[in-house]
């Protein structure tokens, strides 16, 4: 075991205002902070970036924030979620950190443990899902780990509210501790070197050293904000210089003296008995399996596609749309409006063809509420099971050839519910190229449920040799826009680093509460984007400058796409939301007035168009507007250009006619 020094220090931190709870992924981070804040939080972007993340008042202490932070494996941080971990741990006005850990996977805790409590901050380890643990033969020596570490470790189980209470009892009394594990010589050297610059870190300046000597992103930004120029030269000569005797990694030689410490803390603290769920155990190897792994995978798929676009985007949205708004709301209010607003403009602001209430909010809350809100709800279940990282495993491979990893495949399924969630979510891969290109190939490939109902009726009404052709071009699109865009933006892909949970029954308050908060994040973020689309739309209609458009569409429409000028209107409104044009064009199919062939054109077109306003809004505000509107630039054009080479491979075949 690496010799290690651990001792409690007197606390400067008792007036910080903020408690921040830190962990790995899928630990059970966010039922934690629901148990110790009760009802009052808040969502919102962290300062300086897009990463989300939740605040709540302590209800046992006045005055103080508890911060809800991205899930960590440890750092150096990779990904810009980790990033705004390690920033929150960098405030100065922090109090104490809550390390939320899982007790099944003790090593993978424990080496974020050391860090943490390298770094000197107040500490207290809640070791949760115990429960689970020892349903898996597993017992816990605590107080070993607490003579060792010098904090309070608290077993939990989170779900069920025990051991919250001994957690906010630690929260008081929690004290800074220095935890010393000694490295080889020339790595305990070089810490002494930076520990003698003229400099005042947020954290220890043992831990500030140990993630400057591996390049930490977040490290080397404050040393270039708050260091002088000489001060500088000497960290990267200290760095150089270490990094010079250890060309293999000095992030290895640190990472096994670590491990040391923490396989001799596993052998003294950790009782392991023979597992008791070979069940479960057995059915977590399949669900990774290269062959069958794929059947469990598309039965998981077809029963979210079931739930999210069968019920909700079906029947659900049929009660809203069609009966509550369609027949009730909606026709109230205009007979309303024509009795008490004397002004026309007005009128057709509010509820007419264009209007904020009849297009803007009948959308956003009768059409796209009940299907985000029954994906969050299949989402949820998903995450909470511990499925998702099995699904990124199992399409790694795919991935691998456009240069991604299977990482990528989360934003992809989350995609079929909304696109402009989805593009939010790219933040948990690990660089901005990924973010990129993950971005790029939603708005152009995924169709969200929405659309994808409506497409499958169309397809239906052909044939299912047209579901095999448009499957197939979409798929071929996908791979060689995905494999040319990797040679453009350049960089390495990155290995498919993910921990794999155990699966588990999802725990019916966990999905709630994550359905409720993401929820509260549709309302706030996608439907003002919705309404903003809608008066675009008004302004453009009442300036007469819409039906120009659709003009201008028309030689394209019928010239390239060989479909009847009136497509021209449907495609338009692609503009504002993919399935707008799609329902368009399935009403022109149930009329007769597109033949098969055209059809197959319309809805391939369609399927490869932007996905809606609100997503391009959503693109340009996570990747910036020059690239946003790259994407849109080249998108347009494309799918266009896709749709009439279908037209004339398939119409040089004879398919259709």
């Amino acid at each position: 075991m690496a010799a290690c020094h651990a001792m409690q220090q007197t606390n400067p931190y008792l007036g910080g205002r903020y408690i921040a709870l830190v962990g790995n992924p899928n630990v059970g981070k966010s039922v934690l902070f629901h148990r110790l804040t009760g009802q009052y939080v808040m969502v919102s972007n962290y300062p300086g970036t897009t990463v989300e993340v939740s605040q709540g008042k302590l209800r046992k202490m006045e005055g103080v924030t508890l911060i809800d932070t991205p899930g960590v494996v440890s750092f150096p941080s990779r990904s810009e979620d980790e990033q705004v971990t390690e920033r929150v741990l960098f405030n100065n006005d922090l109090r104490t950190v809550i390390q939320v850990g899982d007790a099944k996977n003790l090593r993978r805790t424990l080496h974020l443990t050391i860090q943490l409590a390298e770094m000197g901050v107040p500490l207290i380890l809640a070791l949760n899902m115990m429960d689970e643990a020892r349903m898996r033969g597993l017992e816990i020596r605590t107080e070993v780990m607490e003579r060792a570490f010098g904090i309070p470790i608290i077993q939990t189980v989170a779900t069920r509210g025990s051991g919250i209470a001994e957690v906010e009892r630690s929260i008081r009394s929690a004290r800074p501790v220095k935890l010393e594990i000694q490295y080889p010589p020339d790595v305990e050297q070089a810490i002494k070197e930076i520990e003698q610059l003229e400099f005042d870190p947020p954290i220890s300046k043992r831990a500030f050293s140990l993630l400057w000597f591996v390049k930490d992103a977040v490290c080397e930004k404050w040393v270039e904000e708050n260091t002088a120029n000489k001060v500088q030269d000497q960290f990267f000569k200290i760095r150089n210089d270490l990094i010079e005797k250890y060309p293999e990694g000095v992030d290895l030689l640190i990472q096994t003296s670590r491990e040391s410490f923490i396989e001799q803390m596993v052998r003294d603290s950790l009782q392991e008995a023979k597992n008791s769920n070979p069940n479960g155990s057995r059915l977590s190897r399949l669900t990774i399996h290269p062959v069958w792994g794929i059947p469990i995978l598309l039965l998981v798929l077809y029963a979210m596609y079931w739930f999210v676009g069968v019920f909700g985007a079906g029947t659900l949205v049929g009660l809203l749309e069609e009966q509550l708004f369609g027949e009730i709301i909606n026709p109230w209010l205009i007979a309303v409006s024509e009795k008490i607003i004397p002004w026309e403009l007005v009128r057709n602001f509010l509820v007419g063809e264009y209007g904020l209430w009849t297009m803007g909010v009948t959308y956003a809350l009768a059409l796209l509420l009940p299907i985000v809100l029954t994906f969050f709800i299949a989402f949820g279940i998903l995450e909470d099971s511990g499925y998702l990282p099995r699904v990124a495993v199992l399409s790694n491979r795919l991935f691998s050839t456009i240069g991604l990893n299977g990482q990528a495949v989360l934003p992809m399924v989350l995609g079929l519910g909304c696109v402009t969630m989805a593009t939010m979510t790219t933040r948990i891969l690990n660089n901005r190229r990924d973010r990129i290109l993950v971005t790029l190939l939603l708005a152009l490939a995924v169709p969200c449920s929405a659309q994808l109902g409506v497409v499958m009726g169309m397809l239906a009404a052909i044939s299912f040799q047209a579901t095999l052709i448009w499957v197939g071009v979409i798929f071929l699109v996908l791979i060689l826009v995905g494999w040319l865009a990797a040679k453009v933006f350049p960089g390495e892909r990155t290995p498919l680093i993910v921990e794999l949970p155990p699966l588990r029954m999802p725990v019916f308050t966990n999905v709630i509460f994550k359905t409720l908060a993401r929820l509260e994040w549709y309302i706030k973020e996608a439907v003002p984007l919705f309404l903003l689309g809608t008066i675009i739309l008004f302004v453009l209609d009442t300036i007469h400058l819409l039906p120009a458009l659709i003009e201008t569409f028309k030689p394209i429409v019928t010239g390239w796409l060989g479909l009847p000028p009136e497509a021209a209107s449907a495609l338009l409104m692609g503009f504002l939301r993919r399935d707008f044009a799609a329902t368009g064009f399935f009403v022109m199919q149930s009329q007769g007035h597109l033949s098969d062939l055209q059809a197959l054109v319309s809805i391939t077109t369609i399927t490869l168009f932007i996905p809606c306003i609100a997503s391009v809004f959503m693109m340009i505000k996570e990747r910036g507007w020059k690239i946003g509107l790259g994407m849109v630039a080249f998108i347009i054009p494309f799918s266009v250009l896709i749709g009439g080479l279908l037209m004339r491979l398939l119409s040089g075949f004879g398919w259709g006619s």
